[in-house]
């Protein structure tokens, strides 16, 4: 039986911000940066398959690196508006600020508009077919929340979402070749399918509850097979879009080590613990960041 749990964190830097502020820095996730890191690892891995200038390449990481911290937030803005009646069923989630009244409705939707009015200046900074993209994975912000009312895959409606800047990098940076952004388009929804399932099973018993539908539910009965397929995907798309890219030489033995520590998750996997397959989660911002450094490696 699992115990209640939270995720939700008061301490730290957020403990020390004005009390007026807290409740929008929780309502935006900025005491758990996990989700930002998420986001723009997919980003920076296309900009990084693109091989653009080593000027031009940064110019576009920093770029990204804003676009996710702003567009991450209004995502958790949009994900809580949706889900503030399911949230105060959920132990996790209960004390997310729109549940538990510590803001309004209309508090969240000022704050959006401002997340939304900072990506939308990130975004102009970008090339024109950027601007279409950009228009295209807000569409999917808005479904996300949603999908778990009507499909037992949420996550994967997840991974399109939050996996959406692999492609926008690879367009930003001028990258060649249509079919290189596309399989790494899809090694990252595969990737996401797979850490968003582990993070779901912190849910689950009060999905089942609530009636909210997952792949965590779903495939609660092999939970390590469904891992490994959707890792093992991630592996072959990763390749596939680095031979396609033309990636160097060096690239397969470095991807090496983002394979070690997507086996490590499968291995260490325990369904029925929620803080094990929170820590589960987290580290997939290593792994995210060794497919990144992968992507460099594959640059010389």
């Amino acid at each position: 039986m699992q115990t209640a749990f939270t995720d939700i964190r008061q301490t730290g830097w957020v403990a020390r911000a004005p009390s007026a502020l807290r409740p929008y820095l929780l309502l935006a996730r900025l005491d758990r940066p996990i989700g930002i890191w998420l986001l723009f690892l997919p980003g920076a891995w296309g900009i990084l398959l693109a091989r653009a200038s080593a000027g031009e390449t940064l110019r576009l990481l920093v770029l990204f690196a804003i676009g996710s911290v702003t567009m991450r937030a209004a995502g958790c803005v949009v994900n809580d508006m949706w889900d503030r009646d399911l949230d105060r069923r959920v132990a996790r989630t209960a004390g997310r600020p729109l549940a538990s009244g510590a803001l309004r409705m209309r508090q969240a939707v000022w704050f959006l508009a401002g997340l939304l009015a900072i990506g939308l200046a990130v975004l102009l900074q970008l090339r024109p077919l950027c601007w279409v993209l950009g228009a295209g994975s807000l569409v999917l912000v808005g479904l996300y929340p949603l999908a778990k009312r009507v499909t037992w895959w949420p996550q994967l409606v997840m991974g399109f979402t939050f996996g959406f800047g692999a492609p926008m990098g690879f367009a930003a940076a001028h990258g060649d070749g249509l079919g290189a952004g596309i399989a790494l388009y899809a090694a990252a929804i595969a990737w996401d399918l797979g850490f968003d399932t582990i993070y779901g099973f912190q849910d689950i018993e009060d999905d089942a509850l609530a009636g909210i539908k997952s792949t965590s539910r779903r495939f609660a009965h092999a939970p390590r097979r469904f891992l490994s397929a959707c890792y093992a995907a991630t592996l072959a798309l990763l390749a596939w879009a680095g031979w396609l890219g033309g990636a160097g030489t060096w690239f397969w033995p470095a991807l090496l080590v983002p394979a070690c520590l997507l086996a490590w998750q499968v291995a260490r996997l325990d369904a029925v613990s929620p803080a094990a397959c929170l820590a589960l989660f987290r580290l997939n911002r290593e792994t995210g960041i060794a497919i990144a450094a992968a992507l460099l490696i594959a640059r010389a």
